[in-house]
C-alpha cells in the first residue's frame, strides 16, 4: 500500500514550525540577567517552595559567576534545594563536589552539616515516617554516614554555630546504632536463633558504652544463654545486669509465661 507524499509547501511549513519550537524551548531567559538577579529569582523560587525551578537557576548562576563567592553560594543552595526536592543522591553529590573544589571555604562547616542532615533524614524516609518507625529499625548505613559528617564538623569546627546541633544528633545516632543491634538480637531471639541473638547482643555491648540499649542487650544475652543450656554464662550475664541495672524491669518481665513473652511489651 502506498501513502501520498506531502506537498513541498507542507514540508516547508512543518520544518519551519519545528525550528520555531526548538528555538522557543532552547531560549535562555537568564541570558540578559545579571548574576545577582539570577540569585534573587532563585531565592524567590526557594521561598515559594518551588525547588524544581530554583535548581536550574542555581546551576546557571554557578556557571555565570564561576570563581566568585556567589558561585559557591549557588552550589550550596542548589544542594539544599535538591535535598528539599527529595533528590538526596544529587544533593550529596553536589556537596561532595563543593568540598572537593573548595576545601578552604568558610562555608565548609555548613556543607558538612547539610551532608549530615541529608543522611540523617534519608535514614528516616517517607515509609518510616508513615509507619512511625524508629531509626533503630532500619538499615544504618545512612546513620553512620551522617555521624561521620557531624563528627568531622565537630572536630574541625568546634565553634561553628552548627556544631551544638550536630553533637546532639551524634548522641541520637549512637543510641540508634546500639538499639539497632538490640533490635536484631531481639528478632533472632524471638525466632529461636539463640546463637545469632548472642552475637548481636554482644556486638552492642562491646561496641557501645553508656547507652540505654545495653540494658536490653544484657537481658537478651542472659535469656539466650538460658535457652542454649549454658547456665554459667547466663548467671554471669545476670550478675552484670543486676550490678549495672539494679532496678531493671526487664528481669521481672522475663518471668512472664511463654504465652505472654517479654518482647510483646512493645
Amino acid at each position: 500500500m502506498r501513502f501520498p507524499l506531502p506537498s513541498t509547501g507542507t514540508l516547508v511549513l512543518a520544518v519551519a514550525a519545528l525550528m520555531a519550537g526548538c528555538s522557543s524551548t532552547s531560549e535562555d531567559k537568564t541570558a540578559a540577567m545579571s548574576p545577582n538577579r539570577i540569585y534573587a529569582d532563585a531565592k524567590d523560587e526557594v521561598n515559594a517552595g518551588a525547588y524544581d525551578k530554583a535548581i536550574p537557576l542555581f546551576e546557571k548562576l554557578e556557571g555565570r559567576a564561576a570563581g566568585t563567592p556567589l558561585a559557591q553560594q549557588a552550589q550550596l543552595e542548589k544542594a539544599y534545594a535538591q535535598f528539599k526536592s527529595n533528590d538526596h543522591a544529587a544533593a550529596l553529590a553536589t556537596l561532595d563536589r563543593f568540598m572537593k573544589q573548595h576545601p578552604a571555604s568558610p562555608a565548609l562547616d555548613y556543607a558538612l552539616y547539610l551532608k549530615g542532615i541529608i543522611n540523617f533524614n534519608d535514614n528516616l524516609g517517607l515509609m518510616g515516617f508513615i509507619a512511625r518507625q524508629d531509626l533503630s529499625e532500619r538499615d544504618q548505613k545512612a546513620a553512620k554516614e551522617s555521624f561521620e559528617s557531624f563528627k568531622e564538623l565537630a572536630s574541625r569546627f568546634p565553634d561553628s554555630k552548627y556544631t551544638a546541633d550536630a553533637r546532639a544528633r551524634m548522641t541520637y545516632i549512637v543510641n540508634s546504632l546500639a538499639q539497632y543491634e538490640v533490635h536484631v538480637a531481639r528478632y533472632y531471639y524471638t525466632r529461636g536463633a539463640y546463637v545469632a541473638a548472642v552475637n548481636r547482643a554482644q556486638n552492642a555491648i562491646s561496641d557501645y558504652q553508656n547507652v540505654p540499649a545495653l540494658e536490653e542487650a544484657l537481658f537478651i544475652l542472659m535469656r539466650s544463654y538460658e535457652a542454649l543450656g549454658m547456665p554459667q554464662l547466663a548467671a554471669d550475664s545476670r550478675r552484670v545486669m543486676e550490678k549495672s541495672y539494679p532496678n531493671s524491669e526487664y528481669l521481672s518481665r522475663g518471668s512472664k509465661s511463654p504465652q505472654d513473652p517479654w518482647w510483646k511489651f512493645w
